[in-house]
């Protein structure tokens, strides 16, 4: 008989293998290049790319040819090789766009006249407008055509001194003319911290600014009316307008101003479950819902899309029965299936249509699509798919905590098998509905412990109350209230009514759990122990499920051996806060700065504490200017325990009623062998400003030193020069973040450091360090490490002239690298 040649539809078919194979090849690839420290040149990325579908269709073709069975599985493994490559390749490109869209280095601090449309709704902040724009021209101030990044994130700062009504009124989709000054996107590198920058860069961001508001300057101009330009956008910001307006109380002169501040948070919860503003909501509430576990009920994140889109599936499918013409045109099951995910979408894109709503619908289309073509396949192979497209489609999103509280939380829905909605009857269908919720609640705890270092003690009781409060009462009559703005009224009645109830859960001592940040492999064993606990399994398959939480519960950060010190000087921007432990104790030297709207304290230094789960002996507080007791507060109020110490200390332990110790020159005490003395001020010296400064210097038992100097100036230094105190240390914290009236050549020599390490914030306004001072350093041969550079700096006294920074240790490539 002849031998029959396969034709390329059988050999397609020869080598087609489980969706999951595939899905997690591609999400391998582009995980891959989300490791890479630097981008490669463009060809590099083209010729692999290539290479990967050229060599992977000749494996498909040739499979099918291939005699031994060994040689075959040769050629597979070629295939998921290739698949991954290629998506590799793809992450690349994109990532090199992105890179493109970056602002020159020399167009950075320099005055450029900007028309530019308002592509989002404008953020109002205690400052001013912070704003998203789209740019359409750009030219310097002596008319020279110049090129920008597409978009641009800008801040126009409302006039000195001026009220509310007083700022600048921009809506979205509007046009207008602006002189910006604008910088690259940069932002802090903390260890266990917030990207900042990978957040701009996700959202393809290429500078950050503000209106340059003066005489001096083009006057901000509205160029044409907004009709036609983003008409969601502008529809949004009316609405949330509008719901904002409605929650000022009238005759808010008679009014108790605790009740019109409970009333205006209500409705800013109702404004942020309407538009998707998170900022709506105020930050004592946030806290509230992260203790009680209940804050994807009130963000529009991607599980609350979903939720969405499954209610509403379950609402259509009843109405459309009730027509047995509509279930003779189209199925209930798959017109409910279309309709749940339209409006899913129509309410990502009313609530903003960020990338997690725009993540969530890709994600409900595909699902949507295996289900109307018949292909059933297993829960596994439908998860994976969506993670290769949204990992294809925005690579970027498998970095953010977001992203996978969502993903995994309807992975979890699918694999319990309560994602479905056969159910009927108003009884069983709320049965399901908190049942899917709380089966969520218990597998994504492991994960909130991984990314956030704690994990909620009584979510359980408060999604049973919160789920059909929110789901069933709260959001339908927010959402209604577009079309009838009285039932805004009753939306914040219910969220106050459900507000008393989660104040008082969040009281409770063990409202939530924290725990320090366990690394990968434990956090690893504690999901797959989460995600054991709600698959529908025996019993005693979940019982051995249990033995995998420990490792993440009881893990402890590495701390230094007895007589080692270790120091991270954090990166805070324009500020200090330097973190000293020894094997049994904790030391927080300064807070870091406050700025409009928050505090290093609660953004920073809390999130480092609870990650590492320490617990603060002592809080020196140099002295009191903000950039250095700006977050102590929020400190304080996660480490009550802590003693306060320091010049600083007056005025934050007048404001929180509790005691307080100076720092005098001669005070000294040993923590686990590590000798720790107070140099500086002498007795007697008043005040609370930079010659009040309090100077620790930190001895480790072989020696190895580091010198904290707050914020001391030129006769200060001449002071501990004249006071014949040791003042050697291999590391010195640059005094006053190298102002040019600090860091004297005497000084230098006398402490003889290896390393200076300046805390400043990038092209801050003071110039620091300033370039005398660094000619002064260049002049001792030091090594010099400035935060806006390094990130986070590191030191340990075992390796005392070795400082290493956060930045070179996590490379990404899309962190900033400022050359100064």
């Amino acid at each position: 008989m002849p031998r029959v040649e396969p034709s390329f539809a059988s050999a397609c078919t020869a080598v087609r293998l489980s969706p999951t194979i595939w899905a997690l090849a591609a999400t391998a690839g582009v995980a891959l290049q989300l490791l890479q420290p630097a981008l490669w040149p463009g060809w590099r990325y083209a010729v692999l790319g290539v290479a990967a579908v050229l060599l992977g269709g000749a494996a498909m073709w040739a499979r099918p040819h291939a005699g031994a069975r060994r040689t075959q599985q040769g050629l597979l493994l070629l295939m998921v090789v290739c698949a991954a490559a290629a998506s590799f390749a793809l992450t690349g490109w994109q990532a090199l766009g992105r890179q493109a869209q970056r602002i020159a280095p020399a167009l950075e601090g320099v005055d450029v006249d900007v028309i530019a449309v308002v592509d989002a709704l404008p953020a109002r902040t205690s400052q001013g407008l912070r704003m998203q724009l789209v740019v359409e021209q750009a030219q310097r101030a002596n008319g020279q055509a110049v090129e920008l990044p597409q978009r641009l994130e800008v801040t126009w700062y409302a006039p000195r001194g001026a009220g509310a009504a007083l700022w600048p009124a921009v809506s979205a989709g509007e046009r207008w003319r602006w002189t910006l000054r604008l910088k690259a996107p940069h932002g802090a590198r903390n260890p266990h911290g917030w990207d900042w920058e990978l957040w701009l860069w996700a959202q393809g961001i290429g500078a950050t600014g503000y209106v340059r508001d003066s005489p001096k300057n083009t006057t901000p101009r509205r160029l044409d009316p907004a009709e036609g330009r983003r008409p969601v956008e502008a529809l949004r910001q009316q609405v949330r307008d509008a719901i904002v307006a409605q929650g000022a109380v009238p005759g808010a002169a008679d009014a108790e101003p605790d009740a019109a501040n409970d009333r205006r948070r209500a409705f800013g919860v109702v404004a942020a479950l309407v538009t998707g503003d998170q900022r709506s909501i105020d930050t004592a509430d946030w806290e509230v819902f992260r203790r009680t576990g209940v804050a994807h009920l009130v963000s529009i994140s991607g599980l609350h899309i979903t939720m969405f889109a499954w209610l509403a599936m379950r609402l259509l499918g009843a109405l459309w029965r009730c027509s047995p013409w509509l279930c003779l045109r189209w199925p209930a099951p798959l017109a409910a299936l279309w309709g749940g995910v339209g409006l899913a979408a129509a309410y990502a894109l009313f609530s903003g249509g960020g990338l997690p709503a725009q993540r969530t619908v890709g994600m409900l289309v595909v699902v949507a699509l295996l289900h109307s073509t018949g292909r059933r396949w297993p829960w596994w192979a439908v998860w994976s798919a969506v993670l290769a497209v949204i990992a294809l489609w925005d690579p970027w999103a498998l970095c953010q905590a977001g992203f996978w509280l969502s993903f995994v939380a309807v992975g979890v829905l699918l694999a319990s098998g309560t994602a479905g909605w056969q159910l009927q009857g108003w009884a069983q269908r709320l049965y399901q509905l908190l049942r899917e919720q709380m089966v969520v609640v218990l597998a994504l705890s492991p994960l909130s412990l991984l990314f956030f270092g704690q994990v909620s003690l009584v979510g359980g009781l408060a999604n049973l109350l919160a789920i059909p409060w929110v789901t069933l009462v709260v959001t339908p009559l927010s959402l209604l209230g577009v079309l009838w703005h009285p039932l805004w009224e009753a939306a914040a009645w219910c969220v106050q009514a459900m507000a008393v109830v989660l104040e008082a859960l969040s009281a409770w001592p063990w409202a939530s759990l924290a725990r320090a940040q366990a690394p990968w492999w434990a956090a690893a064993a504690a999901i797959a122990a989460g995600v054991g606990l709600v698959l529908p399994l025996p019993w005693q398959w979940k019982a051995l499920a249990l033995p995998l939480l420990w490792p993440a519960l009881w893990w402890q950060a590495p701390r230094p051996a007895p007589g080692e010190v270790d120091m991270l000087a954090l990166d805070v921007g324009q500020g200090a806060a330097v973190l000293l432990r020894t094997a049994h104790h904790s030391l927080l030297f300064d807070a870091g700065p406050a700025w409009p709207g928050g505090d290093a304290g609660a953004r920073v230094v809390q999130p480092l504490l609870q990650a590492l789960g320490e617990r603060l002996d002592m809080l020196v507080l140099s002295h009191g200017d903000a950039d250095h007791v700006g977050g102590a507060e929020a400190v304080l109020a996660q480490q009550p325990q802590a003693q306060l110490v320091g010049a600083g200390a007056a005025v934050v332990a007048q404001r929180l009623s509790r005691s307080w110790q100076p720092c005098v020159a001669g005070q000294q005490w040993e923590w686990d062998g590590v000798l720790w003395q107070v140099l500086h001020p002498a007795a007697g010296v008043q005040g609370d400003g930079n010659a009040a400064s309090c100077v620790l210097r930190v001895q480790a038992a072989n020696g190895a030193a580091v010198l904290l100097t707050g914020d001391i100036e030129a006769a200060q230094e001449a002071a501990l020069l004249r006071s014949g105190q040791n003042l050697q240390a291999d590391v010195l914290l640059a005094p006053h973040h190298g102002s040019r009236t600090s860091s004297s050549a005497a000084f230098l020599a006398a402490v003889a450091p290896h390393t200076v390490v300046v805390q400043a914030g990038y092209r801050n306004r003071f110039g620091h360090p300033a370039a005398p001072v660094l000619r002064r350093y260049a002049a001792q041969d030091l090594v010099v490490q400035s935060t806006p550079q390094c990130g986070a700096a590191h030191w340990n006294g075992v390796q005392a002239q070795t400082v290493a920074c956060e930045r070179s240790l996590r490379p990404r490539y899309w962190s900033h690298a400022p050359d100064r």
